[in-house]
């Protein structure tokens, strides 16, 4: 079965790849999903190259993916995982903490990121919360992340004529749910929708707006007038 053609309702456990060269952290990765019963471990490679090769069998749910990789660039990856497995969400588990890893991360296709010190517990939970649409960032990046967006847009901007129509009258009350905070599974009961249904309209927003996370898609239709504050 190719990618593409693989069925959306996923199946419990959810398989797990990942991807770390330090043997301290894998092992520590590997643990941690031996703690919880709804993951199970696709597969563990401390290289790029071993885990495209094995990609197309193992067909993973969710990617935990290293940027300092010892044959390849850790931005590169994600794009590859994305192209070849669009159905595997990416959740960077990194030591770097700066500003350019995290957006270089996004504009590559991660829909999560995680700084490596996080305790262990936020682990199994950012995987759960990439599966069902949601974009974990460790906090201290988030506020970084939010520091930055703050003034970047008009309060309230008038959006292009082009853009006039662009998302759909329960795409936009989605993506306004989504920038009050409110998480998929709230967004649907409110609409009274599946949850399935919900991660459906997340995902055609972040293709008419080409972007991959919600924090892009919530600041990009910002700044299109597409919604307000």
């Amino acid at each position: 079965m190719s990618p593409d053609a693989r069925p959306d309702a996923r199946r419990v456990p959810l398989d797990v790849l990942i991807v770390e060269d330090e043997p301290f952290h894998m092992a520590r990765l590997c643990q941690n999903l031996q703690l919880d019963k709804s993951l199970a471990l696709a597969g563990a490679f401390s290289s790029g190259g071993a885990a495209l090769d094995a990609l197309a069998e193992l067909l993973p749910d969710v990617a935990l993916v290293d940027l300092g990789l010892p044959d390849m660039d850790g931005f590169e990856l994600i794009r590859r995982i994305r192209a070849r497995c669009p159905t595997t969400d990416v959740l960077v588990v990194s030591v770097f903490g700066s500003e350019y890893h995290l957006l270089h991360a996004i504009e590559a296709g991660a829909t999560g990121y995680l700084l490596k010190d996080s305790p262990a517990a936020d682990f199994n939970a950012a995987i759960h919360a990439v599966h069902a649409g949601e974009s974990p960032i460790s906090p201290a990046l988030a506020r970084h992340l939010l520091r930055r967006c703050v003034g970047m847009a008009p309060s309230n901007p008038s959006p292009d004529p082009k853009d006039i129509g662009l998302l759909s009258q329960r795409e936009t009350g989605i993506l306004e749910a989504i920038a009050r905070g409110d998480s998929l599974p709230e967004i649907g009961r409110k609409l009274f929708i599946s949850p399935h249904t919900v991660k459906t309209h997340v995902k055609n927003i972040y293709r008419k707006l080409e972007t991959h996370t919600r924090h892009e898609a919530v600041l990009v239709a910002r700044q299109r007038g597409l919604i307000h504050p």
